[in-house]
């Protein structure tokens, strides 16, 4: 099935069932079979309004026409939910998850707990750190190479709260027992070479058990240089060694850097970041890439300003925005900067730089306090910054947005990509194409241009629509969703307006749609997120992602799909946005 793509759409798979049937009790969701490691379930369905729906004999709370959403806690193991309207009866089991390891009993490791768990690669001097779960009165060991480690028992451990946590109010860190944790660490050896898998040793009652960790472990020569070259277009860097770790500034096609570190299917790079092997081609090097910046030069092409850094070899690079400038550094850069030309245009007031013993760092002051947005791409060695112009309005009243383009993407689509499903399972994508319809009418109205990602039921992956705006290069990019949660979340009190944004150039906007539409329209307030989302992401315009209701809610579900209210919100998203941008420009 087609993995969703806003927030959480019901436990992040679209399942596909049909809306319920006239005069019948239906359930939305969870499936009449589900598993999640959540402490509570809310169930999302409808019955007719008359007459009461019973949960384990107990009546809940529905709305008007008739929806409901109750939340109950979950026991470990499986659980029985029973449903009755009338003469009509649905069964839900629900099977919680302990996702903590059990401590094992006897002299035995537990089950998938010796690291590392895949090949890794460091250099000689760092840290190899080790760990283990065995019983709470063992002693632990483990052999790599000629050294042996111990590994010492903890008492305890911090448990963080996964990123979804902050969408439902959940978000302290939970300190657990740590009886059974084993964990040392050592320095890896200064001669390179492979190592092998770490052999780890349990000692219990006089008894000893040997075992193999899956993972080997080699060291890297300090001297001989694997160089990683990107082959992907924007090469996805990130702080660690998984998509669990954060991104960081993507890498444009032709960067290259020297590999210091490997685990699993991915390099480290030079200056710390970590990427898929997938997306580099990897060869022998006699030294790492270095480069030098002396000159700088500017240029101005339609819509953007370009400024032209040549370079020796196409190093890393990584930017920051404020609110009034963006800060570029060069990684593994020498400068040797006397001169640059960068003449008076549309976006920069005055670039600085400084150097330091491995970057440059250069800061670009803007006219004012909104970005446009930016690119970023290697031509040959040299790099290339792209700045966007701001729009330039025509000032005819009747048609206050003309010459400014935007882009909106309708979430979801298609039946592999539902989205979220409110109570009689309407699902997402319906609703948002509809509004997404309007939004394009009530702007075009106001004389944008406007660009629609699909115009029907299309099948579309997060990354098909992020082409699409890149390739459109437009001053807005809107991407229109409805808002569901993880298990544990509060179905029946969590409605209102969120917004979500990801480059510091879409924070203003989120906000300024935020408030609006909740001063407007008097709606709820769920709040402005910073969001790793894929259509949060995009730097060639400043692009955010609107979740305007939460499908999942009974009330808000009706206001949702009420056609008038539909119209009243386009209008409102409208209107802001041909505020926000005529503030701006």
């Amino acid at each position: 099935m087609r993995k969703t793509i806003g927030l959480l759409a019901l436990g992040s798979i679209a399942i596909v069932s049909p809306v319920r049937a006239e005069n019948a009790l239906f359930v939305a969701y969870p499936p009449a079979e589900h598993t999640t490691s959540a402490d509570r379930i809310f169930l999302i369905g409808t019955a007719p309004p008359s007459g009461e729906v019973l949960i384990n004999g107990q009546a809940i709370e529905r709305s008007r026409d008739g929806h409901f959403a109750p939340s109950f806690p979950l026991e470990p193991g499986e659980n029985i939910f029973t449903l009755k309207h009338g003469s009509e009866q649905l069964q839900i089991k629900v099977t919680r998850q302990i996702t903590t390891p059990t401590i094992p009993e006897g002299l035995q490791f537990a089950e998938n707990s010796l690291t590392p768990t895949v090949d890794l690669a460091r250099m000689p001097g760092e840290l190899l750190c080790f760990s283990a779960i065995a019983p709470s009165d063992a002693s632990v060991s483990v052999s790599i190479g000629r050294q042996t480690v111990n590994l010492f028992p903890q008492s305890q451990t911090v448990e963080l709260p996964s990123n979804l946590s902050a969408l439902i109010d959940q978000n302290n860190p939970q300190v657990r027992d740590a009886v059974g944790y084993y964990e040392g660490c050592t320095e890896a050896p200064s001669t390179p070479g492979n190592l092998g898998q770490p052999t780890y040793r349990l000692t219990l009652d006089g008894q000893s058990k040997t075992q193999r960790a899956p993972g080997a472990i080699a060291i890297l020569s300090p001297t001989q240089f694997e160089i990683a070259e990107v082959t992907a277009e924007s090469g996805v860097a990130r702080t660690g060694p998984s998509t669990n770790h954060s991104r960081m500034t993507p890498l444009p096609k032709g960067t290259r850097a020297a590999i210091t570190g490997r685990e699993g299917e991915w390099v480290r790079l030079d200056y710390g970041a970590w990427i898929k092997a997938e997306e580099v081609q990897v060869t022998q090097g006699g030294t790492p890439p270095r480069a030098i910046v002396r000159s700088l030069g500017s240029r101005e092409v339609p819509k953007w300003t370009e400024i032209v850094f040549p370079l020796q070899t196409a190093v890393p690079v990584t930017v920051r925005q404020d609110s009034d400038r963006l800060v570029l550094t060069l990684h593994n850069t020498t400068a040797q900067t006397d001169t640059f030309r960068l003449n008076d245009g549309p976006v920069v007031e005055r670039m600085d730089w400084q150097p330091f013993p491995d970057r440059a760092e250069y800061t670009l002051h803007l006219k004012n306090k909104q970005l446009w947005g930016y690119k970023l791409r290697y031509e040959g060695t040299s790099l290339i910054l792209s700045l966007r112009h701001p729009p330039r309005l025509m000032g005819d009243r009747s048609r206050p947005l003309a010459g400014v383009e935007i882009a909106i993407d309708p979430g979801h689509g298609s039946p592999n990509d539902l989205g979220a499903r409110g109570p009689t399972g309407y699902p997402e994508k319906d609703v948002t194409a509809i509004v997404s319809k309007l939004l394009r009418d009530a702007l075009v109205a106001r004389g944008a241009t406007v660009y629609m990602t699909r115009e029907g039921d299309e099948d579309l992956w997060p990354h098909d629509r992020v082409e699409m705006i890149e390739a459109w290069e437009p001053h807005l990019a809107l991407s229109v969703h409805y808002n569901a949660l993880p298990d544990a979340g509060d179905a029946i009190n969590t409605k209102g307006i969120g917004m979500f944004w990801y480059n510091p150039q879409a924070h203003d906007l989120s906000v300024f749609l935020h408030q609006y539409l909740v001063e407007q329209l008097n709606r709820p307030s769920y709040g402005v997120f910073w969001n790793n989302l894929a259509l949060t992401r995009p730097t060639v315009a400043p692009s955010v992602l609107m979740e305007l209701g939460f499908m999942i809610n009974p009330d808000e579900f009706e206001w949702i799909t009420d056609p008038q209210e539909q119209e009243k919100l386009a209008e409102a998203i409208a209107e802001a946005v041909d505020e926000w941008v005529r503030s701006k420009s």
